[in-house]
């Protein structure tokens, strides 16, 4: 188990190696370090937290008004809050090396992966469709149809139909053929 479930300040976190979270304020001085009380983790497993810095939370505006009376209060409030790092420790040391070896192993297989992918985009182009199409925005698609010949917005709107269906650019493509048919 690569997280730890604590309680601080009557909440629970789950937290993980190096994780830093604001939380309630706490007692504790910045740079100091605390355990917080585990209630799920590792057989073992020790959290260690450090107080990075205490701070105060953004500036909540609270109105009371009533009508026809002139009665208007305003208050506001921050709440104080503590930065904290979690480390985890006691933990078998066994499992990060043996997910590391998978990592490698994967790094290695997406070279293959994004070369397939190259390749189902390749035989996914319609001919005669503009370059670069599959990577178009719908409103880039918008913009270059008026400008694309009647096979380019043909082949653009097969495209479409065939494989992303977003609305904008069929209905953009349609009405670019619709204008050059009456050319």
């Amino acid at each position: 188990m690569d997280y730890a479930i604590i309680r601080l300040g009557g909440k629970q976190y789950r937290v993980r190696e190096g994780e830093y979270l604001v939380v309630d304020r706490v007692k504790t001085e910045a740079g100091k370090t605390f355990a917080p009380d585990v209630l799920l983790g590792a057989d073992g497993v020790t959290v260690t937290a450090k107080v990075l810095s205490h701070e105060r939370g953004p500036k909540i505006r609270i109105g009371k008004y009533r009508k026809r009376t002139g009665y208007k209060r305003h208050n506001g409030f921050r709440a104080a809050t503590s930065r904290v790092e979690f480390s985890l420790g006691g933990a078998t040391k066994a499992p990060p090396p043996q997910k590391a070896a998978p990592k490698s192993a994967a790094a290695a297989t997406p070279a293959p992966a994004a070369e397939q992918a190259a390749t189902e985009a390749a035989d996914d182009h319609v001919k005669g469709m503009p370059s670069g199409y599959e990577e178009m925005t719908v409103a880039q698609v918008s913009e270059g149809a008026k400008s694309w010949n009647r096979p380019m917005l043909e082949a653009a709107l097969e495209y479409e139909q065939a494989h992303a269906a977003r609305k904008g650019a069929v209905s953009a493509l349609a009405s670019a053929l619709k204008a050059k048919e009456g050319d």
